[in-house]
């Protein structure tokens, strides 16, 4: 499911171009014009969109955007017109070699599927030159650096199958790794959240809950600090609900004095085409208050207009992220999609 309001019939690209260097004309741009096309244009039409800009115009649509936006809205909107992956790919680099903030990169690797992965890996050494791996092994350290690197090279299975033996068993080990004994064997953890797939992880939690009455996430802040526990948080509450995930992370971002407009446009701008309208529902059940709500209490100007076109007036599409729910956990055997507590996102 997006969250992406999309024209009934979306204009030709070459309207839309002309639309657009019609903005950029005469003194100062027409920011609010650059928003009402772009914003409501998915990905396979900005990629036209670019195309026909350079035929008519022989220059680069980014690069006049960079001339004529600034500020905040120029951020968003520049990020806003790669795909998916390219978004991925640029958040990840400036997290790792340039701005040195790793916990974009944290949330960026350890929330992505698989596939996401895979194509984002592609995507990362065709623009950079360098392997994602390398980066990592270069910018990062110790367990932080373990388990990003793990999470990226190691193949994980995506279908809602989990075997409730091998789960309980996960639980068992995780337990002995940390709360059990003196200290932590933070390799069983790098291993266990890095080989199972988040379906299997989310029934390791439910089971570890059972057992031991607290929750794993709970476990591993105990047990892990720093940058490692923030991935270890980041692979578990995404296998049980990333929506509510990242709902948590807009929270934190606008929470108190200032905002961590970073943070507002790498999760709005990355998760409009994918669960937003799910983030949305987990961020009003939560804290009582719309997502559009808060945005647009901690922004302004054609900033504020930009991330809150993204944010309104949700649509289906043939996407889908499904929610199923925990079965009967004293049944032996493996389980279905439809008894195991995650979110698939196809």
């Amino acid at each position: 499911m997006s969250t992406l309001t999309l024209p009934p019939v979306p204009p030709h690209p070459k309207d839309d171009a002309i639309q657009l260097y019609k903005a950029f004309k005469g003194f100062g741009c027409d920011d609010s014009a650059v928003i009402n096309v772009l914003a409501h244009r998915d990905a396979t039409q900005r990629a036209y969109i670019q195309q026909e800009f350079r035929t008519m115009y022989s220059e680069d649509l980014l690069k006049r955007l960079t001339k004529e936006l600034s500020g905040k809205l120029e951020t968003a909107v520049l990020l806003w017109m790669h795909d998916p992956a390219g978004r991925d790919a640029i958040i990840l680099k400036q997290s790792l070699t340039v701005t040195k903030i790793l916990e974009a990169a944290t949330e960026v690797i350890c929330s992505r599927t698989p596939s996401q992965l895979q194509h984002l890996r592609q995507i990362y050494h065709s623009r950079f030159g360098v392997f994602l791996e390398h980066d990592i092994e270069r910018h990062t350290s110790g367990d932080h650096k373990k388990i990003l690197l793990a999470y990226v090279t190691t193949p994980r299975h995506e279908g809602p199958e989990v075997n409730r033996e091998i789960a309980e068993n996960d639980a068992k080990a995780l337990y002995k790794a940390g709360e059990k004994k003196l200290g932590t064997d933070e390799k069983t953890f790098v291993q266990i959240l890095s080989e199972r797939s988040a379906a299997h992880l989310a029934a390791v939690s439910f089971a570890y809950q059972h057992k031991h009455g607290h929750s794993l996430e709970k476990a591993v802040k105990k047990e892990t600090s720093g940058l490692f526990a923030l991935a270890l948080k980041t692979i578990i509450q995404c296998s049980e609900n990333p929506a509510k995930y990242f709902a948590k992370v807009l929270r934190k971002a606008m929470k108190g004095l200032g905002t961590n407009d970073e943070t507002l446009i790498r999760v709005i701008v990355t998760r409009t085409e994918i669960d937003l309208q799910y983030i949305k529902a987990e961020y009003l059940k939560k804290y009582k208050k719309t997502l559009h709500d808060a945005v647009h209490s901690e922004t302004s100007g054609h900033y504020r207009a930009f991330l809150l076109s993204l944010i309104e007036h949700p649509i289906k599409d043939d996407d889908s992220l499904s929610l199923v729910v925990i079965g009967d956990w004293r049944r032996k055997g493996t389980y279905t999609g439809s008894e195991v507590a995650t979110q698939v996102v196809v």
